[in-house]
């Protein structure tokens, strides 16, 4: 695996600051009702994301649920083309007509963004599918909530997977409350990795505050898949400091909870090892968070001064079949 250096933890602290405060301001703009729909964020996740980045290689694809919006800026989307996106705006990345849930980005191996629960597994099982039968050199990281862990299309697609070696690795976010309801009232046992146990497929907990510990998992279960021995199963263990979406009341838990994982932020242990080190001083830091400041009203700027789609590409993007005997679309 690639070695954790000065500019690793740099690049970590800077990126991961900037996918929080990036999401932050959407909150803000869906307050002000210029994000619509539903709105989920991934504030206190982000070290699962940052030690994906660390261990993926350049053919490797990634795939996730409807807490879309940061993974695409990792694989490097534009963050103003994102913003754009779920403002409706036609800069976007799918033109304004995907929104948050619906981020999508083949070019950058970024395959959404999919709001039904759990309709991604199967999916990034696909993907994988393609990769091994033409002999491309590729591994898909498949993403999934808790909560999807309860769908029957996951075991369907373990089963598939693990019997034929497909090259992916299953990636349980596991944040502990899926939309609202602990995890531990979901099931006879709260350990998710466990579900690979019944497939003889390679299986275990990470430390998903850590983005060392999930760097470090990764690799090894990317590596796995690449060498042709099939899939894992990562139970990492996150947390939202936000609810499931911009609406949850979040009457599950206290403050109090919240604020206990806060302590272990997975910036501030960046950040912590950074001064440790003496890799950057305070007002070196203090100058990162004023860029990342900077580049996200310069995404806000954009997105707002984008125009709104014209009417007629409602009928410009969707399938138009030539020799149609009835009634043009236009």
């Amino acid at each position: 695996m690639k070695k954790f250096t000065k500019q690793t933890y740099i690049n970590w602290y800077k990126d991961m600051l900037f996918w929080r405060k990036f999401e932050d301001k959407l909150a803000a703009l869906y307050i002000q009702q210029k994000v619509r729909g539903f709105l989920h964020l991934y504030n206190g996740q982000e070290a699962v994301l940052a030690g994906a980045l660390h261990a993926m290689g350049e053919n490797d694809k990634m795939i996730t649920a409807y807490r879309n919006h940061v993974q695409p800026i990792g694989l490097g989307v534009d963050p103003k083309r994102i913003m754009a996106e779920l403002l409706g705006k036609v800069t976007g990345t799918s033109k304004g007509m995907g929104g948050s849930m619906h981020i999508f980005s083949p070019e950058h191996n970024f395959y959404g963004g999919h709001g039904i629960v759990g309709g991604q597994i199967p999916l990034g099982a696909g993907l994988a599918f393609a990769d091994k039968y033409f002999n491309r050199d590729g591994v898909t990281l498949t993403y999934f909530g808790d909560g999807a862990a309860r769908q029957g299309s996951l075991h369907e697609t373990f089963n598939m997977a693990i019997n034929w070696k497909l090259p992916v690795v299953f990636i349980c976010e596991n944040n502990g409350y899926a939309m609202g309801t602990s995890v531990e009232r979901t099931a006879n046992h709260d350990e998710i990795w466990k579900l690979g146990l019944g497939y003889e497929m390679p299986c275990g907990p990470v430390d998903g505050m850590n983005p060392m510990k999930v760097a470090e998992a990764m690799h090894e279960a990317i590596e796995r898949a690449r060498r042709g021995d099939g899939p894992t199963l990562l139970d990492i263990k996150t947390y939202r400091y936000r609810g499931h979406s911009m609406s949850d009341a979040q009457k599950y838990r206290t403050k109090n909870e919240v604020d206990e994982y806060k302590k272990i932020d997975p910036i501030s242990q960046v950040l912590d090892i950074i001064y440790k080190k003496k890799y950057a001083s305070e007002d070196e830091v203090k100058e990162w968070d004023a860029e990342v400041k900077s580049k996200v009203l310069e995404c806000q700027k954009f997105a707002e001064e984008s125009p709104f789609p014209e009417k007629q590409q409602l009928y410009d993007m969707v399938y138009e079949q030539e020799d149609y005997p009835f009634l043009k679309h236009r």
